[in-house]
């Protein structure tokens, strides 16, 4: 006895729903219609809201991950530059060109010439800011200006740093927002499938075993065979049979 189980896919809800539609559309007659008009309206309206959203929501990613492509590019070169600026303050240092104390103005430790931790957003936007504000600070106090690179260009990378974060996390919660809505929307459309199939299975129920299968399949109802159970064929038709219904 095949059973049957709900499209586990949202592409497989699709055709599942497309195919139970057609097939009702080829009854004109409402006299002959499997599936009561008023479920097949509700699954209709459902099917295009729901193709529309999956659109909507695989556009939203296709921007997500485009737009992540040059956010990388963005966020290697601001690290790049803050680390750069450390290296090269810490040289000056060594040099006798800046005084060690005057690290203070960063935030860094006189005595510690190592680079900070700087592989998380979170600690590229604090050492950014840091530095920018440090070297305002040291020049206000008489320092001369860094160069190679200049604070100008370190900021220049740390504001479209900034920028682009900012809008990853719109097109992040853009396309959050849209899975939301096509997770939620699931379970309603596995609850119209699960109706169709039941009235579907409820209006062929007289049929042989073949026939029967044939004709809920037309409705697009999936029907899997067990391991080692026996396939269908119209000979079946003489024998007893019955179709497991889904549980799910």
């Amino acid at each position: 006895m095949p059973y049957r189980r709900l499209p586990n896919t949202d592409q497989a809800r699709l055709r599942t729903l497309r195919k139970a539609v057609a097939e009702h559309g080829r009854h004109a007659n409402i006299n002959e219609l499997t599936v009561s008009f008023k479920l097949m309206n509700d699954a209709k309206v459902f099917l295009n809201n729901f193709e529309k959203t999956l659109v909507l929501y695989q556009q939203a990613l296709d921007a997500q991950v485009s737009a992540n492509k040059n956010y990388q590019h963005v966020l290697k070169n601001a690290r790049l530059y803050i680390s750069h600026f450390i290296q090269v303050l810490n040289l000056s240092v060594t040099r006798n060109e800046i005084k060690s104390e005057h690290k203070t103005y960063y935030g860094l430790e006189p005595d510690n010439y190592s680079v900070p931790d700087l592989t998380t957003e979170g600690t590229l936007l604090h050492w950014g800011k840091n530095l920018i504000e440090g070297e305002s600070e040291r020049l206000r106090n008489g320092g001369s200006p860094m160069y190679n690179p200049t604070i100008a260009k370190v900021k220049v990378h740390y504001d479209i740093f900034r920028e682009y974060k900012t809008n990853q996390k719109v097109y992040q919660q853009n396309t959050a927002r849209y899975l939301d809505i096509v997770a939620n929307m699931r379970n309603e459309g596995d609850v119209i499938i699960q109706d169709i199939w039941n009235e579907v299975e409820a209006k062929f129920q007289h049929l042989p075993p073949y026939e029967r299968l044939k004709q809920c399949q037309n409705y697009g109802l999936i029907y899997y065979y067990r391991k080692g159970e026996k396939e269908l064929t119209p000979a079946s038709n003489t024998e007893t049979f019955s179709i497991t219904a889904d549980l799910y």
